[in-house]
């Protein structure tokens, strides 16, 4: 366990060193401070500083929670801009370039024979910001590339790519908890907040997660339907209580349809005088229901 450790300690300084000089790179090409990235330059300098000086009051988890809010505000920095551009032609290798980012707090885990699902090193909620992040990201640029009707008729295949591996992070974000089991041991004063952690239901991002997910299944139902199926690994279920990844095809509508069905019922139950929108949700339901193989 010590190897291990001192092995995550090491890889963080080496990403830190690199994730610093990426966004001198940043600040340099914008010419001008940004929030973000000023707050993420402040997290990695006190990281490289507890891997030096401070290293004896410092552990492991701690400074991979710096170096991974170091990430979380710098990609968000990036994506902000793509965003701003409505992701331009030549934007696939920067999306692939910030997934690999927000993915190496993951891969660390994974790396030392500890399960993402039950390490002490991140907590659930920065797993799940991780996940969310490049499932957003995944549905930000595929609405971008719905929009381009010569691109999706000589792509079709990489835009399911994008879609599976967007709907993935997203199911799997809404996976990392398990909703609470509600029993006479369990007491709340508001029934409809007991509903909503009963359904694995934690925050807004929940919602828009589900939300995401479903409409990215309608898009790889409507652009991709001619394309052959393929295997992924991945976790079909909507609530937390199962994470192990199956390697099957992605159902479009099957999946889309499952946790749609859950949004709607979330939002015009417990969540009625919040006034979400389910109307999209709806389109989409009645568009599953319609369609044909």
């Amino acid at each position: 366990m010590a190897a291990a450790s001192s092995s995550v300690v090491r890889r963080v300084e080496e990403l830190g060193d690199l994730a610093q000089a990426h966004i001198q790179q940043l600040s340099e090409a914008a010419g001008e401070d940004d929030h973000f990235l000023i707050r993420a330059s402040a997290a990695l300098e006190k990281l490289k500083f507890q891997c030096g000086e401070d290293k004896e009051c410092s552990t492991p988890s701690n400074l991979l929670e710096l170096y991974t809010q170091a990430i979380l505000d710098m990609t968000y920095f990036e994506e902000n801009k793509l965003v701003d551009e409505d992701f331009p032609e030549d934007s696939s290798q920067k999306v692939k370039e910030l997934i690999n980012f927000l993915s190496e707090p993951e891969i660390l885990v994974k790396e030392n024979n500890m399960h993402p699902k039950h390490c002490s090193l991140l907590g659930d909620e920065l797993l799940e910001c991780l996940s969310w992040r490049r499932g957003a990201l995944l549905y930000m640029y595929c609405h971008s590339l719905t929009k381009r009707r010569e691109w999706l008729t000589r792509k079709s295949s990489l835009l399911k790519k994008y879609l599976v591996d967007g709907i993935s992070y997203l199911l799997q974000m809404l996976n990392f908890r398990c909703p609470i089991q509600l029993n006479e041991g369990v007491s709340f004063q508001d029934l409809d907040t007991a509903k909503l952690l009963s359904e694995g239901i934690f925050s807004d991002i929940h919602l828009l997660a589900m939300m995401y997910s479903g409409e990215m299944c309608y898009w790889g139902l409507k652009h991709c339907a001619d394309q052959q199926p393929e295997n992924h690994e991945m976790d079909t279920g909507v609530s937390g209580a199962s994470y192990a990844a199956h390697k099957e095809p992605l159902d479009f509508r099957e999946v889309g349809e499952k946790i749609l069905k859950k949004y709607v019922f979330v939002c015009e139950g417990p969540l009625k005088e919040q006034e979400w929108n389910t109307t999209n949700a709806k389109q989409i339901l009645n568009f599953f229901q319609h369609h044909t193989n």
